[in-house]
């Protein structure tokens, strides 16, 4: 098996969460190698960037319908890459301890999805960004659709930080989603609009499918929650009552055949009465 060999075998028996870094490491690779070359002859372009990164205008993305989803794989600078992996590498591994790796690349790639929708409905209302057209890459709206669904779905699960100590899982999300909220009028704020798509996306689909709720919401809810009355029984089954009618008289009638075959084993059949026998050859029939 040569070095092709091993490096298919190794990407094929790995987990998702690993084989998702896998692929958005090698494509920022690409990406960096045809920079590099396309510098050498002065341009700028980038056709990876130009064809699989979402551009804010509608008129472009029609052109290239793929990018709401590819724009996940690809990103604008090494730092980018590694914090989006290192967040992906940790919570990625937690939600497998939930969830099955086809949930989790659901989680990333619906999340991925609906954060570029977010970005491109902002990009196109918002006055702050009128008549810019700008491209968005990152994993961070897949990401975010991963942590958010796991804070949805154990909010109470504390993660351990050194020089912090435990921090519970929905505490965290919740900083996050801050972050994103004061920063939304910002240089990046399409970038924080489309974290804010693939949250929502995280949170509305385990909430529906668990009919859970995060934090506060989760408590919210308990206190206005009416408390339910224990039901009274207003009908009882007729068989089941005709069932333990049957179960007594079995009973008893199989004393009275105990009772009956011992008085033989002592005394003989004829020592019976005529109701005796009359019993015993009905019970016999049965």
């Amino acid at each position: 098996m040569g070095v092709w060999g091993d490096l298919q075998y190794k990407f094929k028996t790995s987990s998702i969460v690993q084989q998702l870094i896998y692929v958005n490491a090698i494509l920022f690779l690409i990406t960096l190698l045809i920079g590099s070359f396309s510098g050498l002859y002065n341009s700028r372009s980038n056709f990876i960037i130009e064809w699989f990164s979402l551009f804010s205008s509608f008129e472009v993305w029609i052109t290239r319908p793929w990018s709401i989803v590819t724009y996940g794989f690809l990103h604008g600078g090494f730092f980018h890459l590694l914090f989006n992996c290192i967040a992906l590498y940790y919570f990625g591994r937690l939600f497998l301890d939930y969830f099955t790796p086809k949930q989790l690349l659901t989680f990333y790639l619906l999340g991925t999805f609906f954060g570029g929708v977010l970005y491109m409905i902002a990009y196109n209302y918002f006055p702050i960004f009128k008549d810019q057209i700008a491209p968005l890459v990152g994993a961070s709206a897949g990401v975010y659709a991963i942590i958010i669904g796991l804070a949805t779905y154990i909010p109470s699960y504390q993660l351990y930080f050194r020089f912090i100590g435990p921090v519970k899982v929905w505490h965290l999300a919740a900083i996050f989603i801050l972050l994103d909220l004061l920063q939304l009028a910002g240089s990046n704020g399409g970038g924080h609009f489309a974290h804010l798509g693939g949250a929502i996306f995280g949170f509305l689909y385990v909430s529906q499918a668990s009919n859970k709720e995060i934090g506060l919401f989760r408590i919210v809810s308990n206190i206005f929650k009416p408390k339910k009355k224990p039901l009274k029984t207003v009908y009882k089954s007729p068989k089941k009552k005709q069932k333990r009618t049957d179960k007594i008289n079995q009973d008893e009638n199989q004393k009275k055949i105990d009772a009956i075959l011992d008085k033989i084993s002592k005394s003989g059949y004829n020592a019976l009465s005529k109701e005796e026998k009359e019993f015993l050859f009905k019970q016999g029939k049965r």
